[in-house]
């Protein structure tokens, strides 16, 4: 009985001991998680509070935790005439966004890993192999790694709709015009460059670039709220406001300084911009009027619970559950870095503020409207930040408003919490 005593002393002794250092360890996480949201919290409410965004969704999450998720501001504040609204949108979780470049990553980038992994296209294939129009001398060398790595030497922007109105003449005059540089002499990047990936996507599989990505990604997914052109959908979706129509692409045609000049171009030659608030409707101007909403660099609108979707995939080797949906080694291969630091589709630099100073294998990519994913695969974290900058206009008629403090001050600041 004394023996037993003793023994039923020290287990309990010992479940005391196990139950204060769980609890201390507990009450030290929450503190972590709640100093992380208070970070989060004030850096993007105070931004809406001054009038520098008009609204935000962010999610964080590791493993299969999510961490933070929470939505600020406003979906949409003003009128075309920059008028504040008597009742402005508020910002919810569920809003749809224009996720602008996310749409290179999204849905381009995965659709080439998928013709990839299957066997159908190689990485080191020429374009020319399935365009003839790259098959002249000056691109001939190029391959869908160098459309991947935008090191393909194409204009890093052109204003297509100026002499194209459908996604045939957006592909042949792509196909016609000069170099800007040397084949894989230098990264410049290229909306033109997955533009054509998208067209190779269209002629290997023998779908509408929606959908392939539709059939093949959206939907195995579960990104039921992801898709091109929204407003044809039918749908009662919300959907977040960008721009004023697309006043910062007639600066680029108009404005000589910022060095999107051509010869063969006359600004006052086309008159079909837009002249009301972008709600829908994807604010890329080549891929509104030259390609009527769908394009590899852009066009996809989606939410953050979607976003989320595909990047679990990826950071968790192309796994869905107990699925491979694409392989490991083809996910390696789209994130290895290249001699300029970067993946193939994805961003790999570490100097990027999305990620600054991210452990190696870190990846992500940005989009023109506010929208951004970061993922560290070494944490098993993902950061997903939307938002719609646009909606304020342009600073001073110059610029919108720049993001990426608000970026690295989220990353920094989870970074931080996961250490």
């Amino acid at each position: 009985m004394i023996i037993n005593s003793k023994l039923h002393y020290k287990l309990v002794f010992s479940f005391l001991c196990f139950v204060l250092i769980s609890s201390v360890s507990n009450s030290q996480e929450n503190h972590a998680q709640s100093k992380l949201i208070h970070k989060i919290d004030s850096i993007l409410q105070s931004h809406v509070d001054d009038s520098k965004i008009p609204g935000a969704v962010i999610q964080v999450k590791q493993g299969d935790a999510v961490i933070y998720k929470q939505a600020y501001g406003y979906a949409q504040k003003f009128n075309y005439q920059h008028q504040l609204l008597a009742t402005p949108e508020k910002m919810t979780t569920e809003h749809m966004f224009d996720i602008a470049s996310l749409t290179k990553v999204v849905g381009t980038t995965t659709s080439i890993m998928l013709l990839v992994d299957r066997g159908v296209i190689s990485v080191d294939d020429p374009v020319s192999k399935y365009i003839k129009a790259f098959g002249t001398p000056d691109k001939a060398s190029i391959t869908i790694r160098h459309l991947l790595t935008h090191t393909a030497g194409l204009y890093e922007w052109y204003p297509l709709y100026y002499r194209a109105s459908n996604k045939q003449e957006t592909f042949k005059l792509i196909g016609e015009l000069p170099l800007a540089f040397p084949v894989g002499a230098q990264r410049k990047y290229s909306d033109l460059g997955f533009t054509i990936l998208g067209e190779i996507v269209e002629i290997v599989s023998g779908l509408p670039l929606d959908q392939f990505e539709e059939q093949n990604i959206f939907k195995p997914l579960g990104m039921a709220h992801t898709m091109y052109n929204p407003l044809t959908k039918g749908g009662n979706y919300k959907i977040a406001s960008t721009s004023f129509g697309n006043p910062y692409e007639y600066k680029m045609v108009h404005d000589p300084d910022l060095g999107f000049q051509f010869k063969e171009i006359n600004p006052n030659q086309w008159k079909g911009w837009r002249r009301y608030i972008l709600k829908g409707e994807v604010n890329d101007g080549n891929a509104w009027y030259a390609e009527k909403g769908v394009a590899g660099a852009a066009g996809i609108f989606s939410t953050v619970d979607d976003i989320q979707k595909l990047v679990d995939m990826l950071k968790n080797k192309g796994k869905v559950g107990d699925q491979q949906f694409i392989s490991a080694n083809t996910i390696n291969t789209f994130l290895t870095k290249d001699k300029f630091n970067n993946g193939l589709g994805w961003m790999m630099d570490p100097e990027n503020s999305f990620m600054k100073n991210g452990p190696e294998g870190t990846f992500g990519h940005t989009g023109f409207t506010g929208t951004s994913i970061t993922v560290v695969p070494s944490k098993q974290l993902s950061i997903i930040l939307l938002i719609n900058r646009q909606q304020m206009g342009l600073i001073d008629n110059k610029e919108y408003y720049n993001v990426n403090s608000i970026r690295a001050v989220v990353f920094k600041a989870v970074m931080e919490y996961v250490k």
